[in-house]
């Protein structure tokens, strides 16, 4: 269990924070919903934490199997619909792996997108389109050539 405050200190701003580290940070409403934007908004918080999540996990699964990932990068596009309410429609998933895996270490990260805690915790109708990338080249059909 893991305790987050969230304190509202005006101006459509909250500060979060994570009480077992003490690190705190502030939210703002996004720009096309009546903020400013100076901030990180909660629902692009939740295509961080996608991102991050998927990572993390990755590098845990990489190096229980013995091998590595470091310089891996992930790019989360957030789209947003507003019908019948506003609310997260779908993520593009970018993964750029910094080298060529085998196909065996391909499909451990590949698993990784399915398993992730975060995107599973979310509605059945939020989209995801993942994409892989080698050595910035789209990694045809996510199979490894």
């Amino acid at each position: 269990m893991v305790q987050i405050d969230i304190e509202y200190i005006g101006d459509l701003h909250c500060k979060i924070t994570h009480t077992p580290s003490g690190q705190s940070f502030i939210t703002d409403a996004p720009v096309d919903n009546n903020g400013k934007g100076e901030f990180i908004s909660p629902t692009d918080l939740t295509a961080a934490s996608i991102g991050s999540c998927i990572a993390t996990i990755m590098a845990i699964r990489a190096r229980n199997s013995g091998f590595e990932i470091e310089g891996l990068r992930i790019s989360v596009v957030k789209h947003m619909k507003n019908e019948p309410i506003r609310h997260i429609n779908k993520f593009e998933l970018r993964i750029y792996l910094p080298f060529k895996y085998s196909e065996k270490e391909f499909a451990i990260l590949q698993n990784v997108v399915k398993t992730c805690p975060v995107s599973r915790s979310l509605a059945d109708f939020v989209e995801f389109d993942t994409k892989f990338f080698v050595e910035e080249k789209e990694v045809e059909n996510n199979i490894l050539a």
